[in-house]
């Protein structure tokens, strides 16, 4: 079976023994908020004692209502995918909403203890909540496409992607930003409406992927782009096993007053990454040496 779903199985089992005990402690409570029992004077005598009985009565509810709709949708999921078809990304949906859900049912939760009517009061604060929706706009946006990204197999976590400038692999999607790890193992935070309304390039959904190197070079002296491309070519060719050496190609992307900016790309097999940074510090010391070279002469 696959690794990932028998990690999700585990820990829905998991999930599972929790909601049995969370059941047993709700039926207890019912039966000393509702029976005839030795605690029954104590909760008419303190009022406080009687909210806070129903207000957990209440938080139990709601959480085993979200935990078994979670554990049924889950199932269902798991039943219907194929073992390679299994998504860290759905899982990880699921439970942000049921963290949604949970922090509202804590909210209402805090309006009984308190003796506060949930209905009546959001009906007395309305002009407030517009006001506090147009505040946090942005946010409510993230939030939203934070979750279409989660429920969307177009980006996984694990996947390398492209977003503007920044190259890394997708570390965590949470509500807010989208989390990446480039290859300097700096952590870069993309906030997810970016993510979505900017053109995002997927290398992980082909085999292979671009490896670029950008560099300038002046404008003095006489430069044989095709020398220095052939040169860079026989460098990578050492690696034909990850490396698509036909594929790699050098152009002039930019023109300045002194230098032109230069591009140098190919195609790599993706997932290769011990060998990918020795590729990368081969065709590094090749630029280094031509650009010595090139001084000298």
């Amino acid at each position: 079976m696959n690794h990932l779903k028998s990690s999700i199985r585990f820990r829905e089992n998991v999930r599972k023994r929790n909601f049995v005990i969370k059941l047993f402690l709700l039926i207890i409570l019912e039966i000393i908020y509702e029976g005839n029992t030795f605690l029954s004077p104590f909760l008419e005598q303190y009022e406080i004692i009687n909210r806070v009985v129903k207000t957990l009565i209440f938080l139990l509810s709601a959480n085993l209502i979200i935990s078994l709709g979670r554990i049924i949708t889950l199932q269902i999921y798991l039943r219907q995918r194929e073992d390679a078809k299994v998504q860290p990304n759905f899982m990880l949906g699921i439970d942000r909403i049921a963290g949604i859900l949970t922090s509202f049912a804590l909210l209402i939760c805090l309006m009984l203890v308190f003796g506060i009517k949930p209905l009546e009061f959001l009906t007395s604060i309305t002009i407030v909540a517009a006001a506090i929706a147009l505040l946090t706009k942005d946010y409510i946006t993230n939030i939203v496409n934070g979750l279409i990204m989660m429920f969307s197999d177009q980006l996984e976590i694990g996947d390398k992607i492209q977003i503007g400038r920044h190259i890394g692999f997708i570390r965590d999607i949470t509500l807010i930003n989208l989390v990446l790890k480039n290859d300097a193992g700096e952590i870069i935070l993309i906030p997810n409406t970016l993510a979505l309304t900017q053109d995002v390039v997927n290398f992980s959904k082909n085999n292979t992927h671009q490896v670029i190197f950008d560099f300038e070079i002046s404008s003095k002296n006489e430069i044989h782009l095709d020398a220095l491309e052939e040169t860079l070519t026989e460098r990578i060719k050492k690696y034909p096993d990850i490396v698509f050496a036909e594929g790699a190609q050098l152009n002039v992307i930019e023109r300045k007053a002194e230098t032109f900016l230069v591009r140098f790309q190919f195609p790599i097999k993706t997932g290769e990454k011990p060998t990918e940074i020795l590729v990368k510090k081969e065709i590094n010391q090749a630029l280094i040496q031509w650009n010595h070279e090139h001084r000298q002469g």
